[in-house]
């Protein structure tokens, strides 16, 4: 996803340049406030140090350290590829049996969710044993991309047992998958769930908005009803500077 760069030049016509308050200060004064007022939106990519320089008649020095005073306050990130943009606000998940629909709309956030696939494929050995079916047997392998206002933030990859393969990419574009499977009375009960990170892979880096090989947060998770049947069996990968999974741990 492309984004044209911004520059609110009309938030620097007036730079004390005689005074006492260092100029670098003065700038990554004002562009904080314009970020924390949102007049610079999350996600938004500044133009680069020269550029910026340019508009402003300063040394790429002085540009450059008003910059890194919002990436030490975490307010900025620079990207390889990208540029210096505008961070999002992180989303921080409890570790409970919810999803990420469900803890976005909790949380304030507006989600959308692009279906990249649906298809009904054979269990591999892999599938088989998560699903707690037999090899070859036809499952439904999901595979969608969850955004947050806007911005991308997650890609799932579900797979499902075959009872729920009448499940549409229509569905899938309107409700989360746990809110479809409540809908039809299946009580998810517990979930095997380990949380790790990698680096992005195949069309991941494209997806997530993010430079190739950059690090992801994983999430793999079994749930099971409450009779001990496997509902569904997931991997999702997240974004870490938008995401950060959060528990509660308790002495013994």
């Amino acid at each position: 996803m492309s984004i044209e760069p911004v520059w609110p030049s009309e938030l620097f016509t007036d730079l004390d340049r005689s005074g006492p308050i260092p100029l670098y200060f003065q700038i990554s004064s004002r562009l904080e406030r314009a970020i924390r007022d949102g007049i610079i939106p999350a996600g938004a990519r500044l133009e680069n140090e020269i550029a910026i320089g340019q508009h402003l008649g300063l040394s790429r020095p002085t540009v450059r350290r008003a910059i890194q005073e919002l990436v030490d306050k975490g307010l900025l990130v620079r990207r390889r590829g990208i540029g210096t943009q505008v961070v999002q606000a992180r989303v921080s998940r409890p570790v409970e049996l919810t999803s990420l629909q469900e803890d976005l709309t909790r949380a304030g956030h507006h989600p959308s969710t692009r279906v990249l696939s649906l298809e009904k494929i054979p269990a591999d050995e892999e599938a088989a044993v998560r699903l707690r079916v037999d090899v070859g047997t036809e499952i439904t392998r999901i595979r969608r991309l969850r955004s947050a206002d806007g911005t991308p933030m997650a890609i799932l990859e579900n797979l499902l047992p075959p009872e729920y393969a009448d499940i549409t990419f229509a569905d899938l574009e309107t409700h989360g998958l746990y809110e479809m499977l409540r809908a039809r009375g299946i009580a998810i009960k517990i979930a095997n769930q380990t949380i790790g990170a990698r680096r992005t892979h195949s069309d991941e880096h494209e997806l997530l908005d993010v430079a190739k090989g950059s690090p992801v947060l994983t999430m793999d998770r079994v749930a099971f009803d409450q009779g001990g049947s496997v509902i569904e069996a997931g991997h999702h990968c997240y974004r870490p500077d938008l995401y950060s999974f959060e528990t509660t741990l308790v002495s013994r």
